[in-house]
């Protein structure tokens, strides 16, 4: 008996969210290696080993010619794809990190469903590890295979090279030591160096940090307790909406959900995939609503007015988002897909059909943890811009108040699924000429951890952001929703009471400024001091029963913590890692005694001013470096651009044979001639006593 209909389009959704999964920003699909089957004629060894190959093409058809007869038949195809790469492929291999992440990401997608039974936890009884006797506790990696091996695909998977962007490097402090002391790998003393170095080190993935991540029983219990007691959210208001739009209700649906990336993947499966009748905790918003539903009243013209479809399609947004958990890729394509109607709806349409966007349709051109923000990229400043601005009290923008002092998240141009975090300090209406009467925000940023410079031991409250020194302007467009931020004394003694922040809003906590340029963290001793100051009294809570302690995380770069991928920079890890495109750069202290002075050899030294902001620096992997010797005075690698050249020798003096004819004559006659010199020396005649 074939699959119920309900079943099989739950499946499909899973299959879909897999295909869909992402590197951060979106440039490389994780299932792209596992699609196909590879050769047997090139990788024959992969089939002896392999007894039971599986890829997610084969999968897909059979799914759509309805041969599985049992759900967790399917469950079980797919699952294999995952554990035949983790047997064959090194562990820690990118094709093995990609496997890890996606058997995660099925796991939790088939679990969202509850019309499909609850699948099996241990590798299927055909998967290799089974068959060879090797099988593995679930969340450890695969034993270590030769290197090379391929996944199901039909790219030559010999080379496991990583295609993320770059990793930044952390540098972990030694036992005992300041963060601003670093031996050397165990090698050599400290030496004297520069304030802020880089370290050639190892994997971040063996630093073992041991730091708290629970909190007791009661404390958890205590904060359930509150937030099912606080009021719910009322809901989006009546003023904002969209009064005229420039492109017809249908359209506007069918570009959603006809957007793809650059490799044809439709983004749209994430509002798809979010159930018309969902119980979403907290959520205000009871009324069955999908976005088939939306299409379906905009194709039968039912919608009276702009605002009754603006209105639905924003709280569909606000659906996915509680739906999908944050940070993940799905996450991310919503926050995109609500960006792209925003554009939609606005008064400059955005160029297409079909509309593409460099920057995932943001107004900036880079956001936090991409790059170190400068006042001369254009992207922020340090301080609030005046000229040409009429400020303004509030904005109210698709039924949100937009007010000084509130906080938002807004469109991340580099990884949409990691918001930027900022706080409204003021309210404006352009007079330039170029954009008279566009409306916006000036906000300060907040960095993420994992938009930071800190060094592995570093720990981070759960929740925690950075307040820093650069401002930004954000059209209205640009604001997602609005989210609340709380000093670290507060979030211990409660939550912030409505209307500045409801149960299932983002909350995060700050006790920290941070400053790029120096890469120091400097405690808050005011708090007011941070706040614009039109908005500078302080937040009402609603208290807890007792003081709850906060959580504490590690790094996100150390180990696998949840965004530590992203910006995350290519760690395992469910989400799409945000982190940031530059190298982390650590201050090491210069009171080193004995100390030996390396040469600075980097490519910024050698080639000066001349590369501009054009020059990158890309640190080699411990998988690299380990073959290769070391300096035994500074421990860097003796690495060469270029092998060695084999010179040729010198070529001796050539000549005439007339020339030579004359040498060998005033020899004969006893004299002696240096070619070099081209002098003659008459040698005196030997005298008899």
């Amino acid at each position: 008996m074939p699959l119920a209909a309900a079943q099989k389009q739950a499946i499909e959704e899973v299959v879909n969210a897999i295909t869909t999964a992402t590197t951060p920003k979106g440039k490389r699909l994780l299932s792209a290696m596992f699609m196909s089957l590879v050769d047997p004629k090139e990788w024959p060894e992969y089939y002896e080993i392999i007894p039971d190959p599986r890829c997610i093409s084969n999968i897909r058809t059979t799914l759509e010619k309805n041969r599985y007869r049992a759900a967790l038949d399917a469950y079980t195809d797919l699952s294999l794809v995952f554990w035949n790469a983790l047997y064959y492929n090194e562990a820690g291999s990118q094709i093995a990190l990609d496997a890890e992440t996606l058997k995660r990401l099925l796991e939790t997608e088939w679990k969202k469903r509850p019309i499909l039974p609850t699948p099996r936890a241990s590798p299927p009884p055909r998967s290799a590890q089974k068959v060879h006797k090797t099988e593995e506790e679930e969340s450890s990696p695969p034993p270590e295979k030769p290197a090379g091996r391929p996944a199901a695909t039909n790219t030559t998977a010999a080379s496991t090279k990583n295609t993320t962007p770059i990793t930044p490097t952390i540098i972990p402090a030694p036992n005992g030591a300041s963060a601003n002391h670093h031996v050397s790998n165990g090698r050599t003393a400290p030496r004297l160096s520069s304030p802020e170095e880089e370290v050639d080190v190892g994997s971040v993935a063996d630093l073992q940090v041991h730091v708290p991540t629970e909190r007791d029983a009661a404390s958890e219990e205590i904060i359930r307790h509150l937030d099912k007691s606080l009021p719910r959210w009322p809901g989006f208001s009546e003023e904002g909406w969209t009064g005229n739009m420039k492109i017809s209700y249908i359209d506007i649906v069918h570009a959603i959900k006809s957007h793809k990336d650059v490799i044809g993947n439709r983004y749209a499966f994430v509002l798809e995939s979010v159930p018309e009748r969902a119980e979403i905790p907290y959520l205000s918003l009871n009324t069955p609503l999908s976005l088939k539903s939306i299409e379906s009243r905009a194709r039968t013209k039912d919608y009276s007015t702009p605002r009754d479809f603006d209105t639905d399609f924003l709280q569909l947004f606000t659906k996915a988002r509680r739906w999908h958990d944050p940070g993940s890729d799905a996450y991310g394509h919503v926050l995109l897909l609500q960006r792209l109607y925003q554009a939609l709806t606005s008064k400059e349409l955005p160029h297409g059909p079909p509309y593409s966007s460099s920057t995932n349709f943001a107004s900036l051109h880079a956001g936090p943890g991409a790059f170190d923000p400068d006042p001369s990229t254009g992207v922020t400043s340090d301080h609030i811009p005046t000229k040409d601005r009429k400020f303004v009290d509030l904005h109210h923008y698709k039924g949100w108040t937009i007010k000084v002092g509130d906080w938002v998240h807004l469109s991340n141009p580099d990884y949409p699924s990691l918001p930027t975090i900022g706080q409204v300090h003021k309210c404006w209406v352009a007079e330039e000429r170029s954009r008279k009467g566009q409306h916006g925000v000036t906000v300060c940023w907040y960095f993420r951890p994992e938009q930071t410079h800190h060094t592995s031991d570093r720990t981070f409250l759960e929740g925690e952001v950075f307040k820093t020194s650069h401002f930004a302007e954000h059209p209205l467009e640009d604001i997602l929703e609005k989210v609340a931020c709380q000093p670290t004394v507060d979030s211990c003694h409660g939550r912030p009471r409505a209307p500045y922040w409801y149960p299932g809003f983002p909350l995060y906590v700050c006790e920290s400024r941070y400053d790029s340029g120096s890469r120091i963290f400097v405690k808050i001793k005011d708090w007011s001091s941070c706040m614009p100051e039109e908005s500078r009294q302080s937040v009402p809570i609603y208290p807890f029963e007792r003081v709850v302690p906060p959580r504490r995380l590690p790094s996100p770069f150390v180990g696998k913590g949840k965004n530590g991928a992203k910006a995350s920079g290519g760690l395992i890890g469910g989400s799409i890692v945000p982190s940031s495109r530059v190298t982390h750069i650590i201050p090491i202290s210069t009171s080193a005694s004995n100390a030996t002075t390396a040469m600075d050899r980097s490519i910024l030294s050698g080639s000066g001013l001349t590369l501009g902001n054009n020059a990158q620096q890309e640190k080699l992997p411990l998988e690299t470096t380990k073959h290769f010797d070391r300096d035994p005075e500074t421990d860097e690698v003796l690495w060469f651009g270029a092998p060695p050249i084999n010179v040729a020798p010198a070529p001796v003096p050539k000549h005439s044979l007339a020339y030579l004819h004359f040498l060998a004559k005033k020899r004969k006659n006893g004299a002696q001639f240096s070619p070099s010199t081209k002098r003659v020396r008459t040698t005196p005649p030997h005298l008899d006593p």
